[in-house]
């Protein structure tokens, strides 16, 4: 099946046609940036350019940064807050006269890396984790998902996790690849009593470098590079629309 994904960030809005039975990108990826926090019909906007630049008419799969229930979403952090509450999907199935299915934007990178990826063949638990702007989780066990998860405000010290080990957080407060493996190694290992997943992804642009701070890891699961880069999210929403 053939599904325009999209990944929506906090800084720019990027999307691909994808053949869902591989994977594979159909077309090179068209990025569009968002310098500036748009409102929903702003941001509506912005995927009807996208839409049209590959003159698309098929089904869209929408990779959001927040808790999605349905088409609306419910929480969300580094977007306007004007969309909690709004029915995105409806807003841009307007917007691009196109079917348009929601997912959150970690559930995806991890559907991407479960059906393609790092993932791929793990029947048990396997938990992904995005360092960025903040830590995206995505959870799965006997392949499906547990759709938005959001253990990046697991508390952590009494505050959400993400705001000491996100990638943002090691380069605010300037820490070695060491130093915030050591904060990366106390929060993996909450996570893991709670869950005792099987494998853990790390994903985010930081796990390019994943040699300079997996050895410094102090955790009892299996932890891998994510196989995907910045395809994954719109992968993944692809994927989540075909199925």
């Amino acid at each position: 099946m053939k599904v325009l994904g999209i990944d929506i960030g906090g800084s720019s809005v990027k999307g691909a046609p994808v053949d869902t039975a591989t994977g594979r990108l159909l077309a090179p990826q068209h990025r569009i940036a968002t310098p500036v926090v748009l409102k929903p019909k702003q941001e509506a906007e912005v995927i009807r350019e996208l839409a049209r630049h590959f003159g698309w008419k098929g089904p869209i799969g929408c990779g959001f940064p927040g808790v999605v229930h349905g088409g609306t979403i419910k929480f969300l952090g580094n977007l306007h807050q004007e969309f909690v509450g709004c029915d995105v999907a409806k807003l841009f199935g307007r917007a691009t006269g196109c079917p348009v299915r929601l997912v959150n934007d970690a559930d995806a990178a991890g559907l991407a890396e479960i059906r393609f990826g790092a993932g791929r063949g793990v029947r048990g638990t396997v938990l992904m984790l995005t360092f960025g702007t903040g830590v995206g989780s995505a959870l799965f066990t006997g392949g499906r998902l547990y759709n938005n998860s959001e253990f990046g405000q697991f508390p952590l010290r009494g505050k959400p996790a993400e705001r000491r080990i996100s990638a943002a957080a090691k380069e605010r407060l300037d820490l070695s690849f060491k130093e915030w493996a050591g904060r990366v190694s106390e929060y993996v290992v909450e996570v893991e009593n709670l869950l005792w997943p099987e494998l853990i992804i790390a994903g985010g642009g930081i796990s390019a470098d994943h040699k300079k701070w997996f050895k410094h890891l102090k955790i009892r699961s299996k932890i891998v590079p994510a196989k995907f880069r910045n395809e994954a999210g719109l992968v993944g929403a692809a994927i989540n629309a075909a199925d």
